[in-house]
């Protein structure tokens, strides 16, 4: 396979790994606005929730692309940089969707 064939399919890869990942936050996102609008204590934590984590995820996503792009490592690309970030909300979005639908 040519360089630029790899490349070009290695970026597809992580293209289409983070549009599937879209779409489940979009369900997340469904089920969240569901327990919203049930109201009471559980609507006001699931709120506090969702902006506590969402500072969380944010840190940790800046924290692995700043250790990836810093690290000098030659193995290191912005193929694998972005795959590791993306890989801390895939983490996320995975388990909140797993607790709401229980």
């Amino acid at each position: 396979m040519s360089n630029a064939l790899r490349l070009w399919n290695s970026w597809f890869t992580i293209s289409s790994q983070t549009a599937l990942l879209a779409l489940e936050a979009q369900s997340v996102i469904a089920l969240r606005c569901l327990r919203v609008a049930g109201g009471g204590a559980l609507a006001q934590s699931e709120m506090t929730r969702m902006i506590t984590e969402k500072v969380q995820a944010l840190g940790k996503a800046q924290t692995a692309a700043a250790i990836g792009a810093v690290s000098g490592r030659s193995g290191r690309s912005g193929r694998q940089i972005a795959k590791k970030v993306t890989g801390v909300y895939k983490k996320r979005v995975r388990g909140n969707r797993r607790r709401l639908t229980r």
